[in-house]
């Protein structure tokens, strides 16, 4: 929901806000209306200090459910707050901006998907996490980066496998269990377009420190890196050696929360890949993640809008991959 929708609906008043302890306001919120706040490592610092709980997405829909909350907040994309409404059917699942949407879900439409299944009878849908409702709904079971390969195991090895929509991740997966599973032609727009150039000139300046990358980057990305993992795994990593100097190949907001925890840790964020006459940072975010600001999150426990809701008819078979990838991870 952009600011100005807000304001039409009547639903921000930036005014009235003005001058407000955002943050302390949205606490005694929380306690007020028996709510938490869900924050992804990609959004802003500002929105993971606030937050009860910061993580990955399905990680938190997971914490968000074993709470006797009222009210989630989900500051993250719209297809996370799904998979909250999803996991808590019950709650009320809020979402600080609608109009933040997710590259890589939104490569793969439901009925896209639906025809493509229907050209290849026999193959089971290994669909990943960041999708809509709607495709988990066509799906046999749901991965996330950190469990991917385990669960992709768990399936003989003849076994016939679309895996969407993350082209990249499916790759990396074919690569480390020698399948070959169709792969969904999808990407995140972020991991995509990290620069191998950037990491090597990084390397040059710090050679002794390591390369992190999420495995929705590119082969060659994750070709030169030393640990490829979930956000959660690399953040793990960092905390484990904090020794180290480290590259870092995921969303920057990441960094936040690895600094946080390791104050004395050097981060060296890969800068995107710069197209001829452009000026080149050394920052890689999602706009979409960005979003998500205190804000927003004020006025979205304040009025309790904008909600979330999944079509039950959806949510009775999008559960049911998930519910599948607990059983089998």
């Amino acid at each position: 929901m952009l600011k100005n929708e807000w304001k039409e609906q009547g639903f921000i008043d930036e005014a009235a806000a003005a001058g407000t302890d955002l943050s302390a306001e949205i606490r005694r919120m929380c306690q007020e209306k028996q709510a938490v706040v869900l924050a992804h490592y990609y959004t802003d610092g500002s929105i993971q200090q606030v937050a009860d709980f910061i993580g990955d997405s399905l990680a938190l829909a997971r914490k968000a459910a074993e709470t006797d909350a009222r009210i989630i907040v989900m500051c993250g994309v719209h297809f996370m707050a799904e998979t909250c409404k999803l996991l808590s059917p019950d709650k009320l699942v809020l979402c600080p901006d609608l109009n933040a949407g997710c590259s890589l879900a939104d490569s793969c439409r439901a009925d896209d998907l639906r025809r493509y299944k229907a050209e290849h009878p026999g193959y089971k849908v290994v669909s990943y996490v960041n999708t809509t409702a709607a495709v988990k709904a066509l799906t046999d079971v749901v991965v996330t980066s950190g469990n991917a390969k385990k669960v992709i195991d768990t399936f003989p090895q003849d076994e016939k496998i679309i895996f969407g929509p993350d082209y990249n991740l499916g790759s990396y997966i074919n690569s480390l269990t020698g399948r070959q599973m169709l792969l969904w032609q999808g990407g995140c727009h972020v991991h995509e377009r990290f620069s191998v150039e950037g990491i090597l000139a990084l390397k040059r300046e710090h050679p002794q420190a390591l390369v992190l990358a999420h495995p929705e980057c590119k082969g060659p990305v994750l070709r030169v890196a030393d640990v490829v993992g979930s956000t959660a795994v690399l953040l793990k990593y960092v905390v484990e050696h904090p020794e180290q100097a480290y590259i870092v190949a995921t969303e920057a907001g990441i960094l936040f929360e690895m600094q946080r925890q390791c104050p004395q840790t050097q981060l060296y964020p890969v800068p995107p890949e710069v197209s001829e006459g452009s000026v080149g940072c050394h920052c890689n975010e999602c706009q979409y993640m960005k979003m998500n600001t205190l804000l927003k999150v004020y006025n979205t426990l304040k009025y309790e809008w904008p909600q979330v809701e999944v079509d039950p008819a959806i949510a009775i078979d999008a559960v049911k991959p998930i519910e599948r990838m607990l059983e089998l991870s």
